[in-house]
């Protein structure tokens, strides 16, 4: 029974991965206004929104666990180390892939190599998430090393991994800030419950607060789909980390409404309700939860945390980039059915290549051996 749903979790991905090619061919011969509502109003929407800046986000915990790993040396958190990279190698190869359907000229995507502009935060992002993706992918390849017992390779990786570390911490927190730097520019159009000076802070904080989320939400699944042990108590010790981010995002939050006064914009309107359930949901309950050692002990509890982490920052991109933005007189942006159909391909491939990766390459081979039994 269990070969055969995951056998048809498989038939459902593969075709959702189809079905978004398909309709990317179509994006690339009839062009993006074929297959989105995208406009002059609308230059970007839900690619942008969810694909760019949440999938950055979420993509956080490779360089959150590498950090804590090799520099803090916490090798408690080992076990994870890899799983956590292929994430966030894997995050980021679906946010250039929805960059190549969402620009409007994709195939000058390389231009930025050439014609720099330094003066340009879209300039920085793109070096540093090209640069990072790098830095990932030099980050996964001891697993296909190991696979190819390749050992020369697998030797200089090894000797290079504090430097990559190092650089890609560096890259991220440089590209993490820079999305939400992006949005300064804007203070007309940005929502005033989002639109701060510390957007760049914002975006690094509750990158930090999501990558152990997203840890967690991948050791959780991946346990359940591929029938291994779940290590709880070393995803519950990477969630202690995440009240003091989400604490910190918070307290500052706090002080800049009051400063900036704010407030009354929290009780006016729509865009308040939302606010309110991105603050709660999001950010105080999943604090409450984490700070009590029986929910980071408990897998369900560490689930439902990690969900509503996610599910927060997912919400505050998406008030950031294109909910709370204001543009009188022309409507509102509702995403085209293949804009979704895109979105869907790109997830699930990426559920698809980390099967691929589990199943064929030494994913979990980081993990402590188990205690021998008494008999033994």
């Amino acid at each position: 029974m269990q070969f055969i749903r995951r056998h048809q979790l498989a038939i459902v991905l593969v075709a959702l991965v189809a079905f978004g090619l398909i309709v990317a061919l179509v994006r690339y011969w009839a062009g993006i206004g074929a297959i989105s509502n995208l406009s002059d109003a609308y230059p970007w929407g839900l690619w942008i929104s969810f694909d760019l800046l949440c999938g950055v986000a979420l993509a956080s915990g490779a360089f959150t666990t590498a950090f804590a790993v090799h520099i803090f040396q916490l090798d408690r958190f080992r076990p994870v180390l890899r799983p956590a990279i292929l994430t966030g190698f894997l995050g980021y190869v679906m946010v250039i892939v929805a960059l190549l359907v969402d620009l409007g000229r994709p195939e000058r995507i390389w231009h930025m190599i050439i014609f720099w502009n330094p003066h340009s935060v879209m300039f920085e992002v793109g070096w540093c998430v090209m640069l990072y993706t790098a830095v990932l992918a030099l980050e996964f390849s001891p697993l296909v090393f190991e696979r190819l017992r390749w050992r020369a390779p697998l030797a200089i990786i090894h000797r290079l991994t504090i430097v990559l570390v190092i650089l890609g911490t560096l890259l991220s927190t440089l590209h993490q800030s820079s999305l939400g730097s992006l949005f300064l520019a804007m203070p007309r159009q940005v929502h005033p419950l989002w639109f701060s000076a510390f957007l760049p802070l914002y975006f690094f904080l509750t990158a930090i607060a999501v990558g152990p989320a997203m840890v967690i939400l991948e050791s959780s699944i991946s346990s359940r789909v591929l029938h291994r042990g779940l290590e709880t108590d070393v995803i519950g010790g990477l969630a202690r980390a995440i009240p003091f981010a989400l604490g910190a995002y918070l307290a500052i939050k706090i002080v800049d409404l009051t400063l900036a006064n704010k407030w009354a914009a929290a009780f006016r309107d729509g865009m308040s309700a939302l606010f309110w359930i991105e603050i709660i949901f999001g950010v105080i309950a999943p604090m409450l939860l984490f700070a009590r050692s029986s929910v980071r002990h408990n897998p369900s509890r560490l689930l439902i945390g990690a969900s509503l982490v996610i599910a927060g920052i997912v919400l505050n991109r998406f008030n950031v980039s294109l909910i709370g933005w204001t543009r009188p007189n022309e409507g509102w942006y509702v995403p085209h059915l293949l804009e979704f159909a895109i979105t869907f391909g790109i997830v699930s491939a990426g559920v698809v290549a980390y099967g691929l990766v589990a199943k064929f390459l030494p994913l979990f081979a980081d993990e402590p051996a188990p205690a021998p039994s008494p008999a033994e």
